[in-house]
């Protein structure tokens, strides 16, 4: 079964946190130039996923915000905007969230027949509500981006539960990581990743596949299921 291209997205303070503490102001990590590129990203893959967590949290709307690329994508027969996509186990979706009202279309991975029942109801036809099975939710949710809705290519723009849950799961093919200037210090901070058991433990390097300095932030490309106990 063909499954996408996962491409994880995430920008970070030095200490590797993606926010303060919950419950104050969102921390702005990046900056204009780096913000454009992220943009550029999502014009070119066909989903866009984030977990139910950041929506609760961030209320995003996850847009490809320039016009220029949004015509190039309809030139070239795709949708004006990638696809929107989100997780959850419960189906506890808020339908005033700015996710379902802005962009193209979306879908609800919903694992069980509860979660899906719960979505729907919340849901109405913001969005279609698809089905997968409680058990190994991510290889299921993978799957069945690929092999029904025809994703290439899924870009997962966190938090960090699904940053986590991916990479532990040996199933993201390329970490952009971006670090920013700040050192947050807050114990209680949102962190990039949670504890967990990583392919091939806390030896594994991941091969560097890019550095690149955009004004006062860094980039740095991963692929993650490329590793050697070996420095390079």
């Amino acid at each position: 079964m063909t499954r996408p291209y996962v491409l994880l997205s995430a920008s970070v303070s030095i200490d590797g946190h993606l926010d303060t503490r919950p419950g104050e102001d969102r921390l702005m990590l990046s900056n204009k130039a780096d913000f454009d590129r992220v943009d550029s990203v999502r014009a070119g893959v066909d989903a866009i996923l984030v977990g139910a967590g950041t929506l609760r949290a961030d209320n995003p709307r996850l847009l490809v915000n320039s016009a220029q690329r949004r015509a190039d994508r309809l030139a070239s027969g795709q949708p004006e905007y990638p696809l929107k996509v989100t997780v959850t186990a419960t189906g506890d979706l808020d339908p005033d969230w700015k996710f379902w009202h802005h962009g193209g279309d979306k879908l609800v991975l919903a694992a069980g027949d509860a979660a899906t029942s719960k979505a729907r109801a919340n849901l109405g036809d913001l969005a279609t509500v698809h089905t997968i099975p409680t058990e190994a939710v991510w290889p299921a949710a993978l799957d069945a981006l690929g092999a029904v809705f025809g994703i290439n290519r899924l870009m997962v723009e966190g938090g960090g539960t699904v940053h986590t849950q991916l990479l532990s799961a040996g199933l993201a093919d390329e970490l952009q990581l971006v670090v920013a200037p700040l050192l947050v210090g807050q114990p209680d901070a949102v962190r990039m990743l949670g504890p967990a058991t990583y392919p091939g433990g806390p030896a594994a390097r991941l091969r560097l596949l890019e550095t690149r300095q955009i004004d006062d932030v860094v980039l740095l490309r991963y692929a993650p299921k490329d590793t050697s106990t070996e420095p390079r």
